[in-house]
């Protein structure tokens, strides 16, 4: 009888009393609005040379932090190893950054010059040309480093990219501001829009700001390595690549 009742799953492959299916899982990732859980999101971020850079960059100046502070004195036995650990953070970036110049030749390339002023074209010649030629340059202070190039031309090599990267900022910072005025017209004049057409300017906005605040700071280095000698304390340089760093680190998060 047993024999010929039927057999509720014909494929003896799949019986369940047999392979039972695996349980699910009790806890299961947290997903962003997006779709993308955390280590999802963490590895398209890694796998961008900024996101490296910005993890390596903090790194280094979270460690000249300590080394400008009353934390690690003039004796203490980590001082050295800190001291190494940051010079050779900041070679690794260096390195990290190479070729990075293009996308500023290409930044250059894209402008609409038919459609632009002539004062938005110069500040466009500023600040792209100026950040392209720092970090052409900063491969050269990176080759100087690393050996091939003689370390005597070192100290004007890092001079003229520190230049270079200050006059970038400047035009970097003139052009960002122009782009809040021209949101803050858009929000006069935008009334009708939806809520969230509203919310996506506000954001914008904010991530602008932050922008503008970063390029302060970075300038700030820029500059003290210009006038090196008579710059603000160390602490106050360290402080200020701390905080350009992080602000970087979040904007490449979000736009992952």
């Amino acid at each position: 009888m047993a024999a010929n009742s039927p057999n509720p799953n014909p494929n003896p492959s799949t019986d369940d009393r047999k392979y039972p299916p695996p349980p699910s899982p009790a806890i299961k990732p947290v997903a962003k609005a997006d779709g993308k859980d955390f280590l999802t999101h963490l590895e398209i971020y890694l796998a961008k040379r900024d996101g490296v850079d910005k993890l390596l960059k903090i790194s280094r100046y979270a460690t000249k932090v300590l080394l400008a502070s009353s934390i690690v004195a003039d004796h203490h036995p980590l001082l050295p190893r800190l001291k190494s650990f940051e010079a050779s953070v900041g070679v690794s970036r260096k390195a990290f950054r190479l070729g990075k110049f293009v996308q500023d030749i290409n930044a250059l390339r894209g402008i609409d010059f038919a459609s632009r002023s002539s004062s938005y074209l110069f500040l466009c010649a500023i600040a792209y040309g100026g950040e392209g030629l720092y970090y052409f340059v900063e491969q050269l202070v990176w080759l100087g480093k690393a050996g091939l190039i003689d370390k005597r031309r070192l100290p004007k090599l890092q001079l003229m990219s520190a230049w270079c990267e200050f006059v970038g900022y400047f035009g970097s910072v003139s052009l960002k501001v122009l782009e809040l005025r021209k949101i803050g017209e858009i929000e006069s004049s935008s009334s009708s829009s939806s809520e969230e057409d509203v919310k996506k300017l506000r954001e914008k906005k904010k991530m602008k700001r932050l922008s503008v605040v970063q390029d302060f700071a970075d300038a700030l280095m820029a500059l003290a390595d210009i006038r090196e000698g008579i710059a603000p304390p160390p602490a106050v340089i360290s402080s200020a690549g701390l905080l350009s760093a992080v602000i970087s680190t979040h904007k490449n998060w979000v736009s992952c």
